[in-house]
C-alpha cells in the first residue's frame, strides 16, 4: 500500500511520504518516555489493546530507559517544542521505530489515534514510513446529541459513540436536554421519559475524560420548555398559555417559553442547575435559549413594549449568566435570537460563548459569524447532520452546511465547531443516517484545508462500518440524496419525511404531477436493498446496522408509494397491502428502537404513525 492509499479521519494537516516500511513485530515495547509516565499510561494502554485486538501483535508497555533500543517499537513523548500548537502532535514512522510527540497530553492522544488508523490498514504487518505534523483548526470540536425528542440513548450506545468520536479527534460532547434528567421534586416532568440519572452522567463523564472529551452539561432554560409547562404546577411560569403561530409554520398548542419577567422562572432554572452541574467535570454549560418566538405575547408584553423584545431577552440571558458565573461556570447559549438584535451583541460579556447555528447549505454563517467576531464575543459555528425530519438524510445539504460552517468559522476566528444531531418530530431517523454528518463534521472541524475533498464513501466504509464489501458507504450516500427526486427545497426537512408524517389532506403540496421520478427512486431503492444484503460490516452490531438501514429504505419506499397514491388515486385501492406494510414498519420500528434506546419517548414517537394506520383502515372499510 502506498502512502497515497492510506485513509485518515480526519486527514492530517501535513503528511510527508518517506521510503521504506516499519515491520510490526512481537516482543516489542511501547515506551512512555515522559517525566511522569503514569499520567500517560492510559494512552499507551489504549494503543496496546488496539493492536492486540486487531491481531497485529502483543506489545508491552514500559517507562524504563534500559530497554534495548531495537526492542522499542513505539516511543511516546510530550514535547511542546516540537509542535507549538495546543492539541498538536508529531508522528514519525521510520524503519526502526515509531515516535509520537504531543504538544500536550491531548496531542499525544490524537497522535495515537492517527497511528491506530494507519495500523488498521497495514498489510503483512508493514507500515509505510511517514512524517506527520498535525493540529486542529478549532480548539473545541463537539457533537450534540438530542435526548429529548424522543430518544434517550442507552449507555452502551453512548459509550460506543464516544469511542468513535474520540478516535476522530472530537473533544466535546453535549446531550441536549429539556426534561430528560431525574430532577428531584420534578418527577411529573420526566417520569415516562427514561431520563439520564446522576450516576449515568458520572459514568459518561469519566468515560469521556479518559478519551479527552469534555462532556458539557446542556439544559434548555428559556424556550422549548413545553415538557415542563404543559403540567398544571408549572403553567404559571409560562409566557402564555394561548396557542401561537410559530415562525416555522405550525400552531404551537402547548405553552413554549418560560416568562422572562418572572423571578420564579429564574428560581426554577437555578434549582435545576444545582442538581445537574455537580455531576459534570466540565466548567461550561449550554443553557439553550433558542427560538423564544413567544416573548412579548403574554406576561412580558408590557416589558417588551417598554424596553423592546431584544432587551427583554438579553436581560433574562444575563440573569442566567449570573447564575452560571456564581457557580464558577462559563455559559454557552444559542445565538439565533441575539442575532435578530445585532445592536445588542456588543453588550454580551466577552467570556460568554455564543452558538451560531444554522442547518441549510446556504445558511449565512459568513454574515452572522462576522457579527460575533466584530464584537469580540467568543462563538462556535454549529451546523448539523441534516438527518432529522428526513428519514434517509440530506447528504448534499449536510456537506455544504458543514463546509460553510468551517470556512466562515475560521475566517471569523470561531473558537469551536459544534455539530448537531436533532430528533425533531419523533426522532424517526436511524443512527446510521447520522454517521455521514458525524464524520464529515469531525473532519472539517479538525482541518478544513486537508479534509474538504475527503472521500466520504471510503471513510464511512473503513472507519465507521468496517465494511469489507465497501457497500454501506455508497448505500447511505445514495439514500441520503433520494429526497432530491422530489425537486422540492423544504427548509430543515425533506418531502419524504412529510409524506409520512402529514395526513392525506395536507400532502398535495409535496406531491409530484409526474410519477416518473418516483418510479426511478423506487428502482434505486430496490437495488440498494439488494446491495445491502451483500454488505459485511465488521462491527459487533453489524446485524442491527443492516436492520436499521433496511428499515430506512423501506420507510422511503412507503413514502414513494404514498406519493403515487396522490398522483393516481386508484392506487389507494391497495389499502389492505398498505395497512399490512405500515403495521409491519411500526412493529420493526419498536424492535429497532429498543436495541439502542431506552423505552421512554417511544410512545410519543409511535403516535406519529397513528394517522397512517387510520387512513388505510378507513379506506379498507
Amino acid at each position: 500500500m502506498s502512502n497515497s492509499d492510506i485513509l485518515f479521519l480526519p486527514v492530517p494537516r501535513i503528511l510527508k511520504k518517506k521510503g521504506g516500511f516499519f515491520n510490526i513485530e512481537f516482543n516489542s515495547y511501547i515506551q512512555v518516555n515522559t517525566p511522569k509516565p503514569y499520567q500517560h499510561y492510559h494512552i499507551a494502554a489504549q494503543l496496546k489493546t488496539y493492536v492486540q485486538r486487531e491481531g497485529k501483535t502483543r506489545w508491552q508497555i514500559t517507562a524504563s530507559k534500559s530497554i534495548p533500543e531495537e526492542q522499542i517499537a513505539v516511543e511516546l513523548q510530550v514535547d511542546p517544542t516540537v509542535i507549538e500548537n495546543p492539541q498538536g502532535y508529531y508522528l514519525t514512522i521510520k524503519p526502526d521505530r515509531i515516535c509520537i510527540k504531543g504538544a500536550d497530553k491531548s496531542g499525544l492522544f490524537y497522535g495515537v489515534q492517527t497511528l491506530k488508523q494507519i495500523i488498521s490498514q497495514a498489510k503483512n504487518n508493514q507500515l509505510n514510513c511517514v512524517e506527520i505534523y498535525d493540529w486542529p483548526d478549532f480548539p473545541d470540536r463537539g457533537i450534540m446529541l438530542d435526548i429529548s425528542r424522543d430518544k434517550v440513548y442507552r449507555i452502551n450506545t453512548l459509550l460506543t459513540l464516544i469511542d468513535q468520536f474520540a478516535s476522530w479527534k472530537i473533544n466535546q460532547l453535549q446531550l441536549y436536554t429539556e426534561h430528560t434528567f431525574t430532577y428531584l421534586g420534578h418527577e411529573v416532568v420526566w417520569r415516562d421519559s427514561s431520563p439520564m440519572t446522576p450516576e449515568d452522567i458520572l459514568q459518561l463523564d469519566q468515560y469521556c475524560r479518559d478519551r479527552y472529551i469534555e462532556l458539557v452539561p446542556n439544559q434548555n432554560s428559556f424556550g422549548h420548555m413545553s415538557r415542563w409547562l404543559k403540567h398544571p404546577q408549572y403553567q404559571h411560569l409560562a409566557e402564555t398559555l394561548e396557542p401561537i403561530q410559530t415562525p416555522w409554520g405550525h400552531i404551537q398548542k402547548e405553552p413554549f417559553s418560560l416568562s422572562p419577567v418572572l423571578h420564579e422562572s429564574l428560581r426554577l432554572i437555578s434549582g435545576l442547575y444545582d442538581q445537574l452541574l455537580p455531576n459534570f467535570s466540565s466548567k461550561m454549560i449550554n443553557v439553550g435559549c433558542d427560538e423564544t418566538f413567544d416573548i412579548g405575547m403574554g406576561k412580558s408584553k408590557g416589558a417588551v413594549n417598554k424596553k423592546g423584545k431584544g432587551q427583554v431577552y438579553l436581560d433574562y440571558l444575563m440573569s442566567l449568566d449570573a447564575e452560571v458565573r456564581r457557580r464558577g461556570y462559563t455559559m454557552q447559549f444559542w445565538g439565533d435570537i441575539i442575532l435578530q438584535h445585532p445592536e445588542l451583541i456588543p453588550q454580551l460579556p466577552k467570556d460568554i460563548i455564543a452558538l451560531n447555528w444554522g442547518y441549510e447549505k446556504d445558511h449565512p454563517f459568513e454574515q452572522e459569524a462576522a457579527c460575533f467576531n466584530a464584537a469580540n464575543v467568543p462563538f462556535y459555528v454549529c451546523p448539523g447532520t441534516s438527518s432529522w425530519n428526513s428519514i434517509g438524510g440530506r447528504i448534499d445539504n449536510m456537506l455544504e452546511n458543514c463546509l460553510h460552517a468551517s470556512r466562515y468559522g475560521l475566517i471569523n476566528a470561531a473558537t469551536g465547531y459544534l455539530n448537531t444531531d436533532w430528533g425533531d418530530n419523533g426522532h424517526w431517523q436511524q443512527l446510521p443516517i447520522s454517521y455521514p454528518g458525524f464524520t464529515a463534521g469531525a473532519a472539517y472541524a479538525w482541518c478544513l484545508e486537508s479534509n474538504q475533498d475527503m472521500d466520504l464513501e471510503r471513510v464511512l466504509n473503513h472507519f465507521v462500518f468496517k465494511d469489507s464489501s465497501k457497500a454501506i458507504g455508497k448505500i447511505l450516500l445514495e439514500i441520503g440524496n433520494e429526497y432530491k427526486a422530489w425537486g422540492l427545497n423544504i427548509p430543515n426537512s425533506s418531502p419524504l419525511f412529510w409524506m409520512l408524517q402529514e395526513p392525506a389532506e395536507n400532502l398535495q403540496q409535496y406531491a409530484l404531477d409526474d410519477p416518473r421520478p418516483i418510479y426511478k427512486s423506487l428502482e434505486r431503492l430496490a437495488f440498494n436493498l439488494q446491495e445491502l444484503d451483500k454488505a459485511t460490516p465488521g462491527r459487533h452490531d453489524a446485524l442491527l446496522l443492516k436492520d436499521e438501514i433496511r428499515f430506512t429504505i423501506r420507510m422511503i419506499q412507503f413514502a414513494c408509494r404514498r406519493s403515487l397514491n396522490i398522483i393516481d388515486s386508484a392506487n389507494i385501492t391497495k389499502s389492505e397491502y398498505n395497512l399490512c406494510e405500515i403495521n409491519g414498519l411500526i412493529s420493526d420500528f419498536i424492535t429497532i428502537w429498543l436495541k439502542r434506546n431506552r423505552p421512554g419517548g417511544l410512545t410519543d414517537s409511535l403516535a406519529r404513525f397513528n394517522h397512517l394506520q387510520s387512513e388505510y383502515e378507513a379506506v379498507k372499510e
